[in-house]
C-alpha cells in the first residue's frame, strides 16, 4: 500500500511539473507577442508622427519637397542645442575658434576678406573639407561674392587671376550672356574651394548714383533686373552652388543698414509693383534662398525691420510664394543692434520666420550694453525663449526641417 502510495505521489508531482512548464511556455510566447505589439505599436506611432510633421511642412510642395520625409528623420536624431545650432551661418575670420564652432555644430560659416588673403586654392580646400569633417551635419559654407565693390574670394591673385565683376560693368560689356557666363565661372570657382553657398545677386532696384546700393546692383529698370535675377538663378543650377536673392523686399534708395537704423518711407504699391518683381522672378525660377534687409519698410511695418517683421516674412510666403530657406541679413549689424539686445534680435528673427540667422561673433563681440556675447549665449537666449514659450518648438523644428531638406537638395547628406 505504501508503495503505491508513494507512486501516485510522484506521479503527481511529475504532472505538476510538466503542466507549470507549459503554463510558463505559454505565458513566455503570449508576454513575447504583447511586448512585440506594443513595440510595432510604437514604431506605428513614431511612423505616423513623423509623417504628419511631415505633411505640416509639405503641403506646400516646394523645392524641397522630395527631402522633407528624410529631413524629419534627421530631425529626430537631433539634440535641442543641434536644432537650434543649424538655425544660425556664423562669420568667420582669421581669428576665429574653430573648437568653439565644432562644439556648438552651426548650420554654416560665412568667410570674409581676411580669411582668404594670401592663401592658396588648395590651403582654402583643405581648410574648407577640415571644417565639413568636424561637423556632425555638412555645413553651409558661403561667401558674399556678388563682384566689384564686394568680393571676397577673387581679390586674391593665389586663387583668381582677375577679380569678379559688378553686374552693372558685366552687363554693360556683354549683356546677359556675359552675366550668364560670369555667374558660371563664379560657380565653378567656388565650387572647387568647396564652397556651397553664395549671397548673391543683389536684385534691388537702384538708379541713382547716389543710392547706397547702386554700385552693387544692375543699375537697371525693374524689366532687366527681373531678367538679371532669371539669368543668374537659372545660370547657377547644376553647378554645387546655391546664389541667394537679395534684399527683400528691394533695398530702394535707403542708407547703410550696416551703420544704423534706415526708414524705407514708399508707399506699398511702388515697392510691390516694382522692387518685388525680380524677387517674384528669381523664385519662378528656382531660387533656393533669399535675404532679408534691415530696412524698416513703413508701409509693410512700421515699427520692424524688415529681417524681423512677420508681416514681411508673411509677403515672402504667401504673396511671392517662396518656399525655400529664408536667410536674415547679419544680425550684428548696426541697423539692429543699436536697438536691441542680441537676446531679442535672435527671438523676433526667428519669431518672424527667418529659417536661418546670420550672425558674426569673435572676441571683440559685444552688445550695446558692453556685455559680451558668445556662442554659448546665443543658443542658451533661444532655450530660454522655448522654456519661457515666448518662441515656440515647432517654428525650430520646420526651420530646422527645411534647412536639412536644402542640404539633402543640395547633396551635403546623403543618409
Amino acid at each position: 500500500m505504501r508503495k503505491n502510495d508513494n507512486k501516485i505521489k510522484y506521479m503527481k508531482i511529475v504532472a505538476f511539473v510538466i503542466l507549470l512548464i507549459v503554463l510558463l511556455i505559454f505565458f513566455g510566447v503570449k508576454i513575447k507577442l504583447l511586448i512585440e505589439n506594443q513595440s510595432i505599436g510604437k514604431n506605428k506611432i513614431i511612423e505616423n508622427k513623423i509623417e504628419e510633421k511631415s505633411e505640416e511642412i509639405v503641403e506646400d510642395k516646394g523645392i524641397f519637397r522630395d527631402y522633407y520625409k528624410k529631413a524629419n528623420q534627421k530631425l529626430d536624431e537631433l539634440t535641442i542645442d543641434e536644432k537650434i545650432a543649424q538655425l544660425f551661418i556664423i562669420g568667420n575670420s582669421i581669428n576665429t575658434d574653430y573648437s568653439e564652432l565644432e562644439k556648438y555644430q552651426f548650420g554654416g560659416y560665412l568667410f570674409f576678406n581676411d580669411f582668404f588673403k594670401e592663401k592658396t586654392s588648395i590651403q582654402v580646400r583643405n581648410l574648407m573639407e577640415s571644417y565639413q569633417e568636424s561637423s556632425k551635419i555638412p555645413l553651409l559654407i558661403a561667401v558674399d561674392e556678388e563682384g566689384g565693390s564686394v568680393i571676397r574670394v577673387s581679390n586674391n591673385k593665389n586663387i583668381s587671376n582677375t577679380p569678379f565683376k559688378s553686374p552693372s560693368e558685366l552687363y554693360k560689356n556683354g549683356g546677359f550672356e556675359n552675366i550668364k557666363q560670369d555667374t558660371i565661372n563664379k560657380s565653378n570657382l567656388l565650387n572647387s574651394l568647396g564652397i556651397n553657398l553664395n549671397f548673391a545677386p543683389v536684385v534691388d532696384i537702384a538708379n541713382n548714383p547716389s543710392d547706397y546700393m547702386y554700385s552693387r546692383a544692375l543699375q537697371k529698370d525693374k524689366d532687366k533686373t527681373v531678367i538679371y535675377s532669371k539669368t543668374v538663378i537659372k545660370a547657377s543650377k547644376g553647378l554645387g552652388v546655391s546664389y541667394t536673392l537679395k534684399h527683400f523686399p528691394g533695398y530702394g534708395n535707403n542708407m547703410d543698414t550696416h551703420i544704423g537704423s534706415s526708414i524705407d518711407i514708399r508707399t506699398y504699391e511702388e515697392i510691390y509693383n516694382n522692387d518685388l518683381e525680380p524677387f517674384r522672378a528669381g523664385i519662378q525660377e528656382g531660387a533656393e534662398s533669399v535675404m532679408v534687409s534691415h530696412n524698416i519698410v513703413t508701409s509693410i511695418d512700421e515699427k520692424n525691420q524688415a529681417s524681423i517683421s512677420p508681416k514681411v516674412h508673411e509677403l515672402l510666403r504667401n504673396e511671392l510664394e517662396f518656399k525655400g530657406i529664408i536667410i536674415t541679413d547679419a544680425l550684428n549689424m548696426g541697423a539692429i543692434r543699436d536697438e536691441k539686445t542680441i537676446e531679442q534680435a535672435i527671438e523676433k528673427a526667428i519669431i518672424a520666420g527667418n529659417d536661418m540667422i546670420i550672425l558674426t561673433i569673435d572676441e571683440n563681440t559685444t552688445d550695446k550694453d558692453g556685455s559680451k556675447v558668445t556662442y554659448s549665449r546665443v543658443i542658451n537666449a533661444v532655450k530660454k525663449a522655448l522654456n519661457n514659450g515666448i518662441i515656440e518648438e515647432e517654428l525650430i523644428n520646420n526651420a530646422v526641417t527645411r534647412i536639412l531638406a536644402w542640404k539633402y537638395y543640395k547633396n551635403l547628406i546623403f543618409k
